[in-house]
């Protein structure tokens, strides 16, 4: 269990949204990311300013975040769907 963030939103909101990031990547093989954590993730980051490298040890992999980030940025724009 990690600890909990200011911009942490909540699993039911996340659930309205969890088709586009799962939509990012192409599953070939089952998944081994929480995508809840994934978007946690990229929310604290436009939150606080951190580098990629200086998110807290309990996200995911900064560079998987940073990949969703980037695919989904590239997609079509991730402020359309990050709230901060």
């Amino acid at each position: 269990m990690r600890k909990t963030y200011s911009s942490d939103i909540s699993r039911e909101q996340f659930e309205l949204i969890s088709g586009i990031l799962g939509a990012v990547k192409v599953k070939t093989k089952e998944r081994e990311v929480d995508l809840y954590e994934v978007y946690c993730a990229i929310q604290y980051r436009l939150k606080n300013g951190c580098t990629w490298g200086n998110l807290p040890h309990d996200f995911p992999p900064y560079s998987t975040v940073f990949y969703y980030y980037r695919t989904l940025q590239r997609r079509d724009g991730i402020r359309k769907h990050i709230t901060c």
